[in-house]
């Protein structure tokens, strides 16, 4: 288990996520219907939803489903995902506090889906041989994860022009956790090839993104800072080298601003893949 990850996503992390729930949903629907329509939850299926977070995927794809399981490691996130399943009287769906990389599944699902929730593990090999272990022979997997930083221009242009005045933090793409860890489709596709999937599908997908989900210039730049990317930068840096790179942040968020909000491009992969007959 990454403990790093489990700090963070139980700690200021998660609870972020849970204070900006709606925002974030508005933010990624676009990306959430096509991890719908590529998972294609079928009336009575089973499905596991990985990285579930606070349960808006997990809840979407209860619909049809006969059982809906999310898993996260974020216990902040997953309480507000049951507050949400009792509000909305679902009763088909359960949220399990575990890492995906080592749980002890049992081979049962006929889907398991992710939206951006699997990027963060430490050993995703381990974690794509599990997830293949609990789908039954023949099971589907769908997720979407971002494409590499420079083609995401809703993180990649503010966080350039901000970088005159503060230095990046570590590497954005790489082995480690984090979200651009699954850029690279041929290491993607190699990898679930490696632990028993077939049919291995990686499709680009690009939209112009409406930052932190709409709202006024200065809304969009509280959201954008409010990210780890952001944090990790602007955290404990010198605070006149912080605000003349705030106010390069803004300014390319002003240029890119419409009616409703900031919008930029955002480019990610759909990948799709079967568990061997």
């Amino acid at each position: 288990m990454n403990e790093a990850q489990v700090e963070h996503w139980n700690g200021p992390g998660g609870h972020r996520w849970v204070e900006l729930q709606e925002q974030y949903d508005r933010q990624l629907a676009p990306f959430a219907d096509e991890l719908l329509r590529a998972a294609d939850v079928r009336h009575g299926e089973r499905v596991l939803d990985l990285g579930c977070g606070c349960g808006t995927t997990t809840l979407l794809a209860a619909r049809p489903a006969e059982r809906a399981v999310g898993v996260d490691i974020s216990g902040p996130m997953l309480d507000h995902a049951r507050a949400r399943a009792t509000a909305k009287g679902v009763t088909n769906i359960e949220f399990v506090q575990a890492d995906v990389q080592t749980h002890g599944f049992d081979a049962f699902f006929d889907v398991a889906m992710s939206r951006f929730g699997v990027m963060f593990f430490d050993d995703p090999e381990a974690a794509f041989a599990n997830i293949a272990a609990s789908l039954r022979r023949g099971g589907r997997l769908a997720f979407v994860c971002w494409q590499e930083l420079a083609r995401n221009d809703w993180l990649f242009l503010p966080g350039l022009a901000a970088a005159q005045y503060l230095p990046l933090p570590g590497p954005a793409t790489g082995t480690g956790p984090g979200p651009f860890s699954l850029a690279d489709r041929d290491t993607v596709s190699a990898m679930l090839a490696s632990v028993g999937f077939t049919a291995v599908d990686i499709v680009p997908y690009e939209v112009p993104m409406l930052l932190g989900g709409g709202g006024s210039v200065d809304e969009s730049l509280s959201f954008l800072l409010s990210t780890g990317p952001a944090r990790a930068m602007f955290d404990g840096a010198d605070p006149t080298a912080a605000e003349h790179a705030t106010a390069a942040a803004r300014q390319v968020l002003a240029d890119h601003c419409d009616d409703d909000g900031v919008r930029l491009g955002a480019a990610i992969w759909i990948v799709t893949a079967k568990r061997a007959a």
